[in-house]
């Protein structure tokens, strides 16, 4: 057995050695996952895996080497073999997949599996696609073509098809007007002359002042504005910008548009890999500059004195020729002339690594792992007091109860098991209420979690415009049925009879609410030209979805559950309800519900900032495998906080638990409000009214929605102790 061994091994070395199994890492290469800041293994040894020791001592070295580049200038926006070192080295945590033993991998492996990549050959026309002009102090994004630019090209180019997240979301990807050749230089190129005067003008100046941004994608990479000097890369370009009276010299602040873009495309050939060319970067760099004009109109072959004529001047920024954005001396409209110009580059770069300077400045992967470690611990911390006192008590509880029975003792009957004959009453308070409102929470978690599997499982791609959205939306509504089914198993619980209208309410109640809510939105961004107002077949698409495939849904899960056996107690219930006595301060209906929700938000909450800034920051989240433990984790603290605030109402002779344990639990919807509003106050900057409107609505819905799922886990998690503590006493 051993022989054998040994020849396997030795086997696999000589193959190794030759390259037919496995590959060999070449220092000062880039290899599929970058640069290496320092050589992993020795001169003269091959490549393996390291030892603990090994690992840390590298780990130091790289540390060390990085903090030595940084502090030489070398910045990590550029495309130079060390700044993709410094990126790969940052970005060495988000490299990796698996689950136990994570393995290196390229960004564009994480961020969009399966998908390979496309090849362009000499002289083949490109499509730049325009998206939305958006700014992170109003979320009233624009479509492109709503500003005052040239006409989209005559050129037909692959159409994007969006899907139902997309259309909500207002993304609409159409072709820019930019005449692009694979791997052909273009000088400055004129495109059209716009006049700006009058509302148009005003708005755009308004444009440039709230600080919108367009934003491009070419081969699926967003344009990217990134300087060496600063060492930053931004997504998008700017309209224009605004220069203060300090720099120009004039009484107030004077605005200026840019109407030029310098396009730098980089790409990679390798002619033993691939065929053609692979784009890996797309920058731009935009300039204003008032063209000098001969004529009232301009096409693509006009000669203009500043941009193509012979011996013209490069097109840079020079504040002698900015272009303002102010009417003539007696009111005449602006003239705006757009051009542009590109130049391709060649890159070493590797195809697969071309996503890695997006991520440059986002959060470390190792903060959501922090995160949910301190989630755990909160979890583990609440389920060893849970389990140390609420056990032993119980225990003790019951003996002393069932030995009281046996020896006939004429004691009376204290704590949790003198409510036994109320503690199962239905709610005093509208039972159809919390039934609907319990299967509504458990139809948004079901949602939700399948929707966060999908994305681990691959399923669905969170990079991906809308899909996310889509999915949770499909999802729900085809997780109709379990809700509908657990509303009606808990109003035939409570003796019900109204069951049509509780199938009516399940079906329509939260969806209807919501519906109704993001159509009067709606009607405020549509006059106010926003590109996320959802056209008329848009909202009739979801009123089909709603009425046609949701509600029927909840109508056979009604019916199944009006069907099943009404769940059993273990207790008979009094016909007369016993009176509550004055109940302890710290079991106080305001008490309880103000500290209920304090653990279950604690245990998301930071996560949440990372979801906050992809929301409203516009930063990329793809770590759904994060998403969903924290989802679980924020489960189980709600239902450990129910059972112990049940647990010290029955003590108190409080059987009224029902709505308590669903609003001890919800009460993290408030905290999450709150937490909205410290947001809008801290991060974000929004100017004018209508997106502070957009913002507050949408946290408002996001709050109930995470209300009810925290809500319904309560009821069902109190709802099984007490079965669980009543089935083991005797009660005559």
């Amino acid at each position: 057995m051993s022989k054998m061994l040994r020849t396997i091994v030795t086997v696999c070395m000589v193959m190794m050695v030759h390259g037919k199994f496995g590959r060999m890492e070449k220092v000062g290469l880039p290899t599929r996952t970058g640069e290496r800041l320092v050589n992993r293994s020795k001169p003269g040894t091959m490549p393996g895996r390291l030892s603990r020791t090994e690992k840390k001592s590298l780990a130091k070295q790289e540390a060390a080497r990085y903090v030595e580049l940084r502090k030489q200038g070398v910045d990590e926006v550029s495309n130079t073999e060390e700044a993709a070192a410094l990126r790969n080295y940052r970005l060495r945590s988000k490299k990796r997949k698996g689950l136990l033993r994570k393995k290196e991998a390229s960004l564009a492996s994480v961020l969009f599996p399966g998908v390979s990549p496309q090849s362009y050959y000499m002289g083949e026309d490109i499509a730049v696609y325009a998206d939305l002009v958006e700014s992170r102090k109003t979320q009233v994004p624009f479509e492109f073509y709503d500003l005052p630019v040239c006409p989209p090209p005559d050129l037909k180019f692959k159409r994007i098809r969006k899907n139902l997240g997309a259309k909500l979301q207002g993304h609409a990807s159409k072709p820019a007007p930019f005449g692009i050749k694979v791997k052909q230089q273009k000088g400055c190129t004129p495109m059209c002359l716009v006049s700006l005067g009058g509302k148009k003008l005003r708005w755009m100046r308004k444009l440039v002042e709230r600080q919108y941004r367009v934003q491009l994608t070419l081969d699926q990479l967003p344009v990217l504005m990134r300087s060496k000097e600063l060492n930053y890369a931004v997504r998008g370009y700017p309209v224009g910008f605004r220069a203060p009276p300090s720099y120009t010299g004039l009484k107030n602040d004077e605005f200026y548009i840019y109407n030029h873009l310098r396009f730098t495309i980089t790409y990679r050939e390798d002619s033993s890999s691939f065929d053609g060319a692979r784009i890996t970067g797309f920058d731009v760099h935009p300039v204003s500059i008032e063209h000098q004009l001969d004529g009232d109109s301009v096409t693509p072959s006009s000669k203009i004195s500043t941009c193509n004529e012979p011996g013209a001047a490069d097109v840079v920024n020079n504040p002698n020729t900015y272009l303002a954005l102010r009417t003539g001396p007696s009111g005449e409209p602006v003239k705006v002339l757009y051009s542009y110009e590109v130049n391709w580059v060649s890159s070493d770069l590797p195809w697969a690594d071309r996503w890695d300077v997006y991520l440059i400045g986002s959060p470390d992967d190792d903060i959501h792992y922090f995160a949910i470690v301190n989630s755990l611990m909160i979890v583990l911390f609440l389920t060893g007091a849970i389990a140390t006192i609420m056990i032993r008590t119980l225990r003790k509880d019951i003996a002393g109860y069932n030995e009281m029975q046996t020896l006939e003792e004429a004691q009376e009957e204290t704590g949790w098991k003198l409510v036994h004959g109320d503690v199962f009453r239905p709610p005093e308070f509208s039972p159809m209420l919390l039934s609907v409102a319990t299967g509504a929470g458990v139809q948004l978690g079901l949602a939700f979690g399948l929707s966060m599997l999908c994305a681990i499982l691959k399923l669905l791609n969170p990079m991906n415009k809308g899909q996310t959205l889509t999915s949770i939306l499909v999802l729900y509504v085809l997780c109709g049925s379990v809700g509908g089914y657990v509303s009606a198993r808990m109003y035939k619980f409570f003796d019900g009879k109204a069951w049509k209208l509780n199938s009516l309410y399940s079906a329509l109640a939260l969806p209807g609410g919501l519906v109704s809510i993001f159509i009067v939105l709606n009607i405020f961004l549509s006059f106010a030209g926003a590109a996320t107002a959802v056209s008329f077949l848009t909202i009739l698409a979801l009123f089909a979805l709603w009425i046609c495939v949701s509600a029927p849904l909840v109508f056979v899960g009604s019916y199944f559950g009006l069907r099943a056996n009404k769940m059993e107690i273990p207790v008979k219930t009094n016909q007369i309800a016993r009176v509550v006595p004055d109940t302890p301060w710290h079991v106080h209906p305001l008490v309880t519900i103000t500290l209920g929700g304090i653990l279950p938000f604690g245990s998301v909450c930071i996560e949440l900032a990372f979801i906050m800034s992809a929301l409203w920051l516009h930063q990329i989240y793809y770590v759904m495998g994060f998403l969903l433990v924290v989802v679980i984790i924020l489960g189980f603290t709600c239902a450990e906080v129910a059972v112990v605030m049940c647990y010290l109402q029955l003590c108190s002779e409080d059987h009224r638990w029902w709505w308590k344990s669903f609003w001890n639990c919800a009460s993290a919807g408030a905290y999450l409000m709150l937490y909205s509003l410290w947001f809008l106050g801290s991060r974000l900057d929004l100017v004018g009214v209508l997106p502070v409107v957009v913002y507050l609505t949408y946290m408002g819905m996001i709050s109930i929605l995470f209300s009810l799922f925290c809500g319904s886990v309560g009821v069902l998690a109190s709802l099984w102790f007490n079965r669980t503590i009543y089935s083991a006493v005797k009660v005559d």
